[in-house]
């Protein structure tokens, strides 16, 4: 009881003293906030016997096996899953993820950490750095601590204080799920990596992420309330695996209305009988489908088309029609910037031998942005004719090699020649209303020549 008064005085400040204009769908009222102080919601969506049905079930976490407080507000809480729910991080160790609660709404935004993806001994176990898979060596509990900032402080929006970007994300439940299988979150098997010069054991590697995000949706059914409002997002990797589980996601925890936002995880239109000179992500797709088990009998890409009958598993680009289709009320947006250094090494630089071979940087560069501006040109013209599905595309920022336009910050995320920040886009996805906005930005040079920015030098220094 000790913070007691600290969340009294938070939760006052946020509802008492708020205009009465400013709640929206699944804002509590300031009575229902305080009484939420002493004897906080409970869970009305519960998984049910049906849920437990199926090739990827709602497994519960068993009854105080997480140590969960229901009234520890604004405070990030660890929810470890147990292994009966099915969930393990790659190297075997116990899946985590971060709960921070709030008592004034329900509205959620399920976070789904960036990072690389790994599909070999060098990029599983760590060697690759941050080429290679997040969190080789598991969550550990207090990897929401200040001092571990690249979550804690990662984007606007699972920053409640943020000094300078304002998102109304800020003011909700927080949901933060963390990244250790190397598979955007969507894989499932097991796979044994040999170290290539011997040295080492072989790795034993738990490609296991859509049944760590199975288990995670089981547990937020379990304990928190049914959300008015939800937003399903995260950068990368993350972003790439809030698009691929959306549909699932947003069935299951059945908030009243939903928006997804992808921030560079594209999934690039790639027919499976394609040629790769003209869809340049066809050989990363053909190898993660094999490497991840996502082509498994009743496995990840069976599972997740089972509802979504415009997904054509042939080519996975159709996803994005195949959602909008499935849910014409739901507002959803991707981003990524035109000039993205590291996404698109990783989908071309280890299957392009024109590229691998390359010695000189800037060649092998123009070499790389050549395939992702093909890819990207063709999202464009895909998601153009969806009117429920917005995208915003910016050319360039000097930081984390243009990769991940919300991070850090919303600024320099521009598209100067509309006037447009991408703060303008996250609000028409989550407050606007018709199509949702769809920007690109043209001009190559004037991103380029703003200012030196003396935190994005530091953070490039740091990763």
């Amino acid at each position: 009881m000790k913070n007691h008064a600290a969340t009294l005085a938070i939760a006052l400040a946020t509802t008492l003293l708020a205009p009465t204009a400013s709640a929206e769908l699944g804002d509590y009222s300031a009575f229902r906030t305080l009484l939420n102080l002493v004897s906080p919601p409970a869970p009305d969506n519960p998984v049910t016997e049906a849920d437990q049905q199926g090739p990827y079930p709602l497994i519960s976490n068993p009854q105080g096996y997480d140590n969960f407080t229901p009234g520890n507000y604004y405070a990030w809480q660890t929810i470890e899953l147990a292994p009966e729910t099915g969930a393990v991080c790659g190297n075997g160790s116990p899946y985590k993820f971060f709960v921070n609660r709030v008592p004034n709404t329900s509205n959620t935004i399920v976070y789904f950490e960036g990072g690389g993806a790994c599909w070999d001994y060098e990029s599983c176990s760590g060697d690759f750095g941050i080429r290679g898979a997040r969190n080789p060596d598991g969550i550990p509990d207090d990897y929401m601590s200040l001092l571990n900032p690249g979550a804690s402080l990662v984007s606007p929006f699972v920053v409640r204080a943020h000094p300078w970007t304002r998102v109304k994300t800020q003011n909700w439940n927080m949901v933060y799920v963390p990244y250790c299988t190397g598979d955007i979150y969507s894989g499932d098997t097991v796979a044994v990596y040999d170290d290539p010069t011997g040295d080492a054991e072989p790795l034993v590697w738990h490609h296991n992420g859509i049944r760590n995000t199975r288990a995670t949706i089981a547990w937020l059914k379990d304990n928190l309330q049914r959300s008015g409002q939800m937003l399903a997002t995260g950068c990368s990797a993350g972003g790439a695996g809030s698009f691929t589980n959306y549909y699932t996601t947003r069935r299951d925890l059945a908030p009243t209305r939903s928006y997804l936002i992808n921030d560079s995880g594209p999934v690039f239109t790639a027919p499976a009988n394609g040629d790769p000179a003209q869809y340049p992500s066809l050989p990363l797709q053909q190898h993660i489908r094999s490497a991840w088990g996502l082509d498994a009998p009743n496995g990840p890409l069976d599972y997740i088309a089972s509802e979504l009958p415009l997904l054509d598993l042939d080519d996975l680009g159709t996803l994005y029609p195949a959602l909008s289709a499935a849910l014409p009320g739901d507002r959803m947006g991707h981003t990524h910037f035109w000039d993205d250094m590291n996404y698109s090494s990783y989908s071309y630089e280890r299957f392009f031998d024109e590229i691998a071979d390359e010695p000189d940087p800037a060649v092998r560069e123009a070499l790389i942005l050549q395939r992702w501006h093909a890819d990207t040109a063709r999202l464009e013209s895909d998601l153009a004719g969806l009117d429920n599905v917005g995208y915003y595309l910016p050319r360039y920022r000097a930081v984390n090699e243009s990769h991940c336009t919300s991070i850090i910050e919303f600024a320099n995320s521009d598209i100067q020649e509309q006037g447009l920040e991408l703060n303008h886009f996250v609000a028409n996805v989550m407050e606007g209303t018709g199509a949702v906005m769809q920007a690109s930005e043209t001009d190559t040079q004037i991103d380029r020549q703003k200012p030196f920015n003396l935190l994005y030098y530091l953070l490039d220094q740091l990763l």
